[in-house]
């Protein structure tokens, strides 16, 4: 077949449309969007692309000096003092992830959810990082407002995860500099903090991205769980194995039994994609009295959800107002010792140790009196029983309860409605 000249047109087309390196894609990236002014889609990621595009909007000129001087101390102040929260579920993975990048030079930020540093990875000035010694200070802001395309500045106007290198940076200034951000969220589902790794004139040399992911992931349950004090928390997964780890699913059950927020592991294996919060029962497939006997258990059970999918799960709850419930539930199961069979907590074991399929009945919470069980409607209801059942087994010995509930005498003394004695 004969073809046309129109057909093998090639005007418009680049004049070396392959390129082998990021390095090279991103140069011809910044030569079409910066000099000519052309989208460069499909050298650089779109995440990368749009925060160019809103960065020069905001007035940035990529050849100048960015705004990288830190915050007033007051400011900072005021940071830190807001986000003590955040710091405080954040310091034990932020000491194990600078130890494990000691021998790196990476540089680990922790930014609140505007962007400005409230930690840094204490070290001296090293040598071939002078922008990372100027630019990553406590204090310093950023955001795409203060220092254009980074990837916390990036995180913490998208929410998602970014990963932003050498030249794909907005600012020329950061040329030689290498970043790998992630996201960590609160109970209501909101930008708590950015986690981010830095380098500067080398490679990361690591997945930097599935590392600060990693480590991002298990600062947001310390913090999901921290925010939970009058919630259930849920620890699920299709193994026991992964119970206690970043890739467990965990959910936060209210007083009134909704499901009131759910990390991102819970949301993938339950498939739960509508933020709303549902009912324990329409997720789970259990009533409170149910919900209330998973604490008792300090071993992983196994559940059966509406969807078929069996899990293993476990359940732990601080009241609000101090009471560890947790320990209330254990401390009936003493009083009267469920009928329980002895393949509650596990499933039966096969051949060579397999693990057979099974679905666990949870019984019942005991009371001190038979008479007096019932199923409750609300954690706040099943509370004020158990500290009923607990004054009654001791015959109304308000600090003999409070010594085995782990609770204050006054807490009991208001529950019974009495002025603590002079």
């Amino acid at each position: 077949m004969r073809m046309t000249s129109s057909a093998l047109n090639t005007q418009g087309l680049p004049p070396q449309p392959f390129f082998h390196t990021p390095e090279q894609r991103a140069a011809l990236a910044r030569q079409r969007f910066f000099e000519e002014g052309m989208r460069p889609s499909g050298l650089v990621s779109e995440a990368v692309i749009q925060s160019w595009a809103r960065s020069r909007k905001l007035g940035h000129q990529c050849n100048k000096r960015p705004a990288v001087d830190p915050v007033s101390r007051s400011t900072l102040s005021a940071a830190l003092n807001r986000n003590r929260e955040l710091l405080h579920a954040a310091n034990l993975e932020l000491l194990q992830l600078e130890a494990s990048l000691a021998d790196t030079l990476c540089r680990v930020l922790l930014t609140d959810d505007t962007g400005v540093i409230v930690h840094v990875t204490s070290q001296a000035q090293e040598a071939g990082q002078q922008v990372l010694n100027q630019a990553v200070r406590m204090g310093v802001n950023l955001a795409e407002g203060h220092v254009g395309t980074t990837a916390p500045g990036i995180v913490v106007h998208t929410g998602t995860a970014s990963t932003v290198l050498a030249a794909e940076h907005y600012y020329t200034l950061f040329q030689n500099v290498r970043c790998a951000a992630a996201p960590i969220r609160d109970v209501h589902g909101r930008l708590a903090g950015v986690l981010d790794l830095s380098t500067e004139s080398r490679a990361f040399g690591f997945d930097a991205a599935s590392v600060v992911g990693l480590f991002a992931t298990s600062i947001e349950n310390r913090l999901l769980q921290a925010q939970s004090r009058d919630h259930v928390v849920l620890r699920f997964q299709a193994t026991p194995a992964l119970l206690g780890t970043p890739l467990e699913g965990l959910a936060g059950v209210s007083p009134q039994g909704q499901v009131v927020w759910i990390n991102g592991a819970g949301r993938s294996l339950l498939g739960r994609t509508n933020p709303q919060p549902a009912s324990v029962n329409e997720l789970l497939g259990l009533d409170m009295q149910q919900l209330l006997d998973l604490c008792t258990r300090e071993r992983a059970q196994v559940l059966q959800l509406p969807s078929g999918l069996g899990i293993w799960v476990r359940a732990s709850l601080h009241g609000d107002d101090g009471v560890d419930f947790s320990h209330a539930v254990c401390f009936q199961s003493r009083i009267e010792p469920a009928a329980v069979p002895a393949s509650a907590d596990a499933p039966p074991a096969g051949p060579a140790g397999e693990v057979r399929p099974a679905t666990a009945q949870a019984p019942s919470v005991p009371d001190a009196d038979e008479s007096d069980r019932k199923v409750v409607s609300s954690l706040a209801e099943a509370q004020h029983c158990l500290i009923d059942s607990a004054l009654k087994a001791n015959h109304g010995n308000v600090a003999k309860t409070a010594r085995q509930l782990g609770v204050s005498r006054g807490l009991l003394y208001r529950h019974l409605g009495k002025t603590p004695p002079g």
